[in-house]
């Protein structure tokens, strides 16, 4: 009896270890973008018979994108709602573009693990385990880090030209929360009372309505 509780307690484990996405049940499940079908846990699947190559292929990572913003980063996401080839195949993907010394500050990804691969440039990036350790790194061009899901994370630019990375997720929608936007510019927002007290910021000066005016004006949707 010892023996098979033993082995039912490591499988569990074993599947708590790998926990992406669903696997998935058919070949093919070209998601069907316009269905009135409420999602679940993917999209209905568009009809075979309408699916063409043309699912399976992504334009768009090989230029570039504009950083000229606040923060000197542009997003260019590969998820489902943009590649719909991508629906039941447990994966995703991103262009990081980073200007001279652009950040994509302290976030997270609750649905996935992130491989990030650098294609030209020199970064710094770490991430934060639930014990508050660090660990961080400096790449090169051609090294890879990865960030565990759902911890928080950054990247920074370290030099005076553009850098760019290659991002992949075991998730067709990994999701990601700005930790900064999320605290200070909810909708509708966190209470003063809350902010103030956890921050030590006052409460009865314009420190905290500086800070959300600020952070407000640096998060653009990415």
């Amino acid at each position: 009896m010892a023996v098979v509780i033993s082995c039912v307690l490591l499988s569990f484990l074993a599947k708590l270890a790998t926990c992406a996405d669903s696997d998935p049940l058919q070949d093919i499940c070209v998601a069907d973008l316009n269905s009135s079908v409420t999602l679940v846990n993917g999209f209905p699947c568009k009809p075979i018979s309408q699916v063409v190559g043309e699912d399976f292929r992504f334009r768009g990572l090989g230029v570039a994108a504009d950083t000229n913003n606040t923060l000197g980063l542009k997003i260019t996401t590969i998820n489902v709602f943009k590649f719909p080839g991508l629906n039941s195949m447990g994966i995703s993907a991103a262009r990081a573009d980073f200007g001279p010394f652009g950040v994509n500050p302290p976030h997270v990804h609750p649905r996935a693990t992130e491989q990030f691969f650098v294609l030209f440039g020199q970064f710094y990036v770490g991430f934060v385990t639930n014990d508050f350790k660090l660990y961080a790194t400096t790449l090169q061009p051609g090294d890879v880090f990865i960030f565990p899901r759902g911890l928080p994370q950054f990247q920074l630019n370290m030099g005076s030209s553009p850098a760019s990375a290659f991002v992949s997720f075991n998730s067709q929608n990994p999701g990601v929360m700005q930790m900064p936007h999320a605290l200070f510019a909810s909708d509708p927002e966190i209470t003063d009372a809350v902010l103030a007290r956890a921050f030590g910021i006052p409460l009865d000066g314009s420190s905290l309505k500086q800070m959300k005016d600020n952070i407000r004006a640096m998060f653009p949707k990415l």
